[in-house]
């Protein structure tokens, strides 16, 4: 199985299209997207309704803290523009996207394969894993050989040895990794919709489980056209400077 990983979506047509696009073109045949797919971003419709369609078709989908605030009372944590973001996002949404998303589990379990959107320690506590402590207790809490969340928007690998040591790995695109049997990984493939490391490039990764191997990919897109989207919605224009400078 070729499984591509989308993460953060963050309500971003032009880049979802652009990962899919590429997607399919290494011949992935099934996906697997890891929360938020609303928040920040001009088309939470037309993503939804992009995500639904893949879900139909045995696609693996977890819910993010947006998706979570979209269908629940907003969380006193959530900085202001953000809260905008999520009332106006109510509005744009069908009551049958509404259902899908409150719906959503927080995690999903496929063989040896966990999905979460943050960590699996206590996945609604939506914990950012940055480093190897917040790893290694989400690694421990989900008991899988691979685990794929995302939350951070920052493409991460995180590995637990057998003998139980941490380490972490800097993705590079376009590189192969060979994923060890022994090993137990966390993989973090960055954001779809609103990528933080300073490259404004839409993240996603493909994990190849026959040949064992990890690749993560940085797509460029029509991030200008996804900003206007945001600025033309009348959204906090914050969300649409974010697209331009990937921070």
């Amino acid at each position: 199985m070729r499984l591509a990983l989308l993460t953060d979506l963050h309500a971003n047509r032009e880049a979802l299209d652009a990962c899919l696009t590429h997607a399919r073109a290494q011949k992935a045949d099934q996906y697997a997207f890891t929360g938020d797919f609303v928040g920040y971003g001009a088309d939470p419709a037309w993503v939804l309704d992009t995500v639904m369609e893949h879900v139909a078709r045995g696609a693996v989908a977890v819910q993010g803290n947006h998706d979570y605030s979209v269908t629940h009372e907003t969380r006193p944590q959530m900085h202001f523009e953000a809260r905008e973001v999520i009332e106006w996002t109510r509005g744009q949404l069908s009551g049958e996207q509404m259902a899908f998303l409150s719906g959503l589990p927080l995690t999903q379990e496929f063989e040896r394969m966990l999905f979460v959107h943050a960590s699996a320690h206590d996945p609604v506590k939506w914990e950012y894993v940055t480093g190897l402590e917040p790893a290694e207790r989400s690694l421990r809490a989900a008991r899988k050989r691979m685990v794929f969340s995302g939350h951070v928007h920052t493409p991460a690998l995180y590995r637990r040895a057998d003998d139980g040591r941490m380490g972490s790995h800097v993705p590079v695109p376009g590189t192969r990794i060979a994923i060890a049997p022994q090993h137990q990984y966390l993989v973090i493939p960055g954001a779809v919709g609103q990528p933080r490391d300073g490259n404004s490039a839409a993240c996603y990764a493909l994990y190849d489980d026959v040949a064992r191997e990890l690749v993560y990919y940085r797509i460029p897109y029509d991030n200008g056209a996804a900003a206007r989207r945001v600025i033309a919605a009348g959204l906090p224009i914050v969300f649409a400077m974010r697209l331009i400078e990937g921070i």
